[in-house]
């Protein structure tokens, strides 16, 4: 669906026309069918991106590619929908005039048009009611699930998202998340960014993190995490010394509690006790999320 081959872009500004290096090679695949997410901090070249890939900004070099054909071209967009991270709204409108005004700019028949508008405002959990306020009376989740209908109208078999959850509290978010889980059993691929880490840990079946304009790790979410330190959580019925836990059998966190680097020393630190007459109380696998190997990718151009 994407593919992205050694993408570079550079941007002068300033008055000196300084240059500064947005993507440095950047390399990445969407397949057909993946809910696809797309991590990093700020300045870390995702919306430049997303942006050489719907045709918003010429990259300085490299190869992208949308649906098999070259990125940016207006007939490699004709099956991608679109929401950018900060859309303009036009507030006058109603949520209905809203599609429709959309629909008609995707070249959809009247007849098919008032078709797609009730379908895709059920799909987004829009009521009728609201179809026929003004857009200026929505909440942010509410212009959120009328920007996502309007990215769906044309049927897109990839739908492309900027930042789908910035400024939704927990609940918002909740929805927006259930939602593109819902679009992706229906078959459409989805790539999109986030900031909301855990998220894109809970439903993505593949990323990709980007920081300082390189791709620093990519796959599933266990291939991301994969190699990155867990240790076990064992806590103990009683006090013990740190200096009385055998070597390689862990390393002791407070009195009665130990942090085991892997099975075996998990293994070795069960049998001592046990052979000590020390119960235990707990034990507890505690392991890497996407926001700890991302802090440490960070802390390495730092």
């Amino acid at each position: 669906m994407i593919q992205v081959a050694d993408l570079r872009k550079t941007y002068r500004i300033g008055f000196w026309r300084k240059s500064v290096e947005a993507l440095r090679g950047v390399d990445l695949e969407v397949k057909e069918g993946d809910l696809y997410g797309f991590i990093g901090p700020n300045g870390a070249g995702k919306s430049t991106t997303i942006k050489i890939l719907l045709g918003l900004l010429k990259a300085g070099s490299g190869r992208a590619t949308i649906l098999g054909l070259p990125a940016g071209t207006p007939r490699s967009r004709r099956d991608v929908g679109f929401l950018p991270e900060q859309p303009y709204f036009y507030d006058y409108l109603s949520g209905r005039e809203f599609l429709r005004f959309y629909g008609q700019l995707s070249g959809l028949k009247w007849s098919e048009l008032k078709v797609r508008v009730k379908e895709v405002s059920e799909l987004v959990s829009l009521r009728p009611d609201a179809l026929d306020r003004k857009l200026r009376t929505y909440s942010k989740g509410m212009l959120q699930r009328i920007g996502l209908a309007q990215a769906l109208l044309s049927r897109p078999k990839l739908l492309i998202l900027d930042e789908p959850m910035s400024g939704l509290d927990p609940l918002g978010r909740r929805d927006v998340r259930l939602l593109l889980q819902n679009l992706h059993s229906q078959g459409i691929t989805v790539f999109y960014s986030s900031h909301v880490l855990g998220d894109v840990e809970a439903i993505c079946t593949r990323l990709a993190m980007i920081v300082d304009g390189q791709i620093r790790r990519q796959g599933t979410v266990a291939q991301v995490l994969e190699g990155e330190a867990e240790h076990f959580h064992i806590v103990l019925t009683r006090e013990i010394r740190a200096d009385a836990i055998p070597k390689g059998a862990g390393q002791a966190l407070d009195a009665r509690s130990v942090a085991c680097p892997d099975l075996e020393s998990q293994r070795s630190l069960l049998q001592w006790a046990m052979a000590q007459g020390i119960g235990i109380e707990s034990v507890s696998r505690n392991r890497h999320s996407l926001e700890d190997v991302l802090a440490v990718e960070v802390a390495k151009i730092i």
